[in-house]
């Protein structure tokens, strides 16, 4: 158990305007207004200023620049108390197509933010990936937990867990102030259209057929954005120094259910979609055992229903067109390019 809660007043968020970044930045914003939160982002196609637009410049600050420039994080780093790094090359379509980006931004960034946290003693929570655990078949009972070995599949997945692997060794050698947590598939606002919920529903919208990998029979774990921020609060605030903790919320869905769930909350039929040729090396089960989470440090879920979060998420992308609809014919044809 923790024995003293950590509050931070300043902390740097990398890629907070990304998705999952940029819903932790709001829930900062929204739940703990004494933290004043310093956004790192260098605003790749991924990245929105308009994720963060609204928020007071108060307690949100804007720095526009990238990871891996240690000049830069030497500029900005002293005078916080934490960083909280979500900032990361994330597709795994992209990562098969050109691996290149993955290696520079997961691992290289991560390296300059070890070292900047280390010469400046800064607390640093890093956020990861159930991929870098590999795949789970089928009909296996198990879950992924802490002491799952690491097995990644994809550039994406293994550039994760090199990264991961720097901060244990940051905080084993140097004694860097590090937590890890690594997290099942996030849904919910502000997420880009090249990913799979988002796709479908702006597909839906756009009056165009769905598309599904291969037999669609794939399970992701998936948690809503919001579950995901509380848990990482959660883990900076009270997580034990040189600890990683899974988060889930049992979220287990194979991708052609996820799929038809869509499909009928927009009122289509559930087979009004087109399959494509799958992903090279598509992992086939992910699923979370976020025990030491919720028995450690007392975090619950509370996005349990899978069906009223999917509903608040396809509500978002009909009211915000304007928001995706700059992204979404470059995304499309990529897709193509590649056959899917």
């Amino acid at each position: 158990m923790f024995k003293e809660e950590f509050i931070p007043k300043n902390i740097i968020v990398t890629g907070g305007c990304g998705f999952i970044g940029s819903n932790f930045v709001h829930y900062v914003a929204n739940n703990h207004p004494e933290t004043h939160v310093t956004v790192l982002d260098a605003l790749t196609y991924a990245g929105n200023i308009e994720n963060i637009k609204g928020l007071s410049q108060d307690q949100v600050e804007f720095v526009h620049g990238n990871i891996c420039d240690a000049e830069l994080l030497d500029k900005i780093v002293p005078g916080h108390d934490a960083i909280v790094h979500y900032a990361a090359e994330s597709h795994n379509d992209n990562s098969i197509a050109d691996p290149e980006p993955f290696l520079k931004t997961n691992v290289e960034g991560t390296f300059r933010l070890l070292e900047a946290a280390r010469k400046y003693n800064v607390r640093y929570h890093h956020i990861s990936t159930d991929e870098v655990y590999g795949d789970l078949a089928l009909d296996d009972p198990n879950k992924f937990t802490e002491e799952t070995p690491y097995h990644p599949s994809s550039p994406y997945s293994s550039t994760k867990a090199s990264s991961d692997l720097l901060v244990r060794a940051w905080h084993r050698t140097f004694g860097v102030r590090a937590t890890i947590s690594n997290c099942s598939n996030n849904y919910g606002p502000f997420q880009h259209v090249e990913k799979f919920i988002p796709r479908q529903i702006t597909n839906i919208l756009d009056g165009e057929r769905p598309k599904l990998y291969g037999n669609g029979e794939n399970v992701r774990d998936w948690i809503h954005t919001e579950d995901h921020s509380s848990a990482v609060w959660t883990i900076l605030t009270k997580g034990r120094i040189g600890e990683t903790y899974l988060i889930g919320a049992n979220g287990e869905r194979n991708n052609i259910n996820v799929l038809r769930d869509i499909l009928r909350v927009m009122g289509k039929a559930e087979d009004d979609f087109d399959w494509v040729k799958d992903r090279p090396g598509h992992d086939r089960r992910y699923a979370i055992d976020s025990t030491k989470l919720q028995t450690e440090l007392g975090w619950k879920p509370e996005h349990t229903d899978f069906e009223s979060g999917l509903e608040q998420t396809i509500k978002w992308y009909t009211d915000n067109e304007d928001w995706w609809r700059p992204a979404k014919a470059a995304t499309e044809a990529k897709y193509k390019k590649q056959g899917q």
